[in-house]
């Protein structure tokens, strides 16, 4: 792959399918997601404490929570006296009816899609977006729509997923099953921040792993579950995997000495401010 390429990495009728895969499930998840978003929010989190760090003095921005899912952090932010107008805006009718009856009244809820948003050129003060870009088939489009969306002076605040997430899991899976693929693949490092460079030259990029504990691999795989965060490659088994090979995948994930596992996440955050 050109890590310096912003073409897309699938034909359209492929992304297109993938947009409804990826929505469906989802909006299957979004009743069970708060409970299980440990990461998403310890990722929101830091972009949210970021923000609130700065002095920023203008109020009544208009900001836009990308991806919003259920609405956890469009409701953080709605809490905030710096912020306005605000508007969640995600590919799932399931998570957006979610948000819907969660949040309070005065938000505005838009079903759209991050490559092609609804919104005019030069609206927007600040964009935040948790852990949606690494499901996009085109984060460099992701990118330039936040960039022609956002108002001279606006902030970007993203976070996602790099390659090596899920490492011990993938390895796992990889000894059990080897034949298809049980993991989502995500960009490398590199490939990622040439992306960012090529739309947003000046933006700062943080990265660091994630490791969190869990009892055992089922409860992982049930965590990812009931994020709707399951496996949507093209290698996938098209019928529901044996209780055999989760056995097989499940003796082949390494231990803790306590008998539990660490599930590494590599997150990388961006940040960037349009001049």
């Amino acid at each position: 792959m050109d890590v310096m390429s912003c073409s897309p990495s699938a034909s359209a009728g492929v992304s297109e399918t993938l947009k409804s895969d990826i929505a469906r499930g989802f909006g299957t998840a979004s009743g069970t997601y708060e409970s299980a978003s440990r990461l998403q929010r310890f990722m929101g989190n830091t972009m949210l404490q970021k923000f609130q760090s700065r002095d920023i003095r203008q109020l009544d921005s208009t900001a836009l929570d990308l991806g919003c899912g259920t609405g956890w952090f469009t409701r953080k932010f709605a809490d905030l006296e710096q912020i306005g107008p605000l508007t969640g805006v995600d590919l799932s009718p399931g998570m957006l009816e979610q948000a819907r009856a969660n949040g309070p009244d005065g938000i505005s809820w838009i079903l759209g899609d991050a490559e092609h948003l609804p919104l005019p050129d030069d609206s927007v003060d600040l964009i935040f977006s948790n852990l949606m870009i690494q499901w996009c088939d085109d984060p460099c489009a992701v990118l330039g729509e936040c960039r022609r969306i956002l108002r001279p002076g606006g902030r970007l605040m993203v976070s996602t997923l790099l390659d090596g997430t899920l490492r011990e899991l993938k390895a796992a899976w990889q000894a059990a099953d080897p034949e298809h693929q049980h993991v989502n693949r995500f960009e490398t490092d590199l490939a990622f921040q040439a992306k960012v460079r090529a739309e947003l030259p000046d933006a700062i990029i943080e990265t660091r792993t994630i490791r969190l504990p869990y009892e055992s691999p089922m409860a992982l795989a049930g965590e990812l579950r009931h994020l709707g965060a399951g496996f949507r490659g093209a290698g996938r088994r098209r019928g529901a995997t044996a209780p055999g090979r989760m056995r097989a995948m499940c003796r082949q994930y390494p231990q803790e000495p306590e008998g539990t596992i660490m599930a590494s996440y590599e997150a990388a955050w961006v940040y960037w401010q349009k001049p």
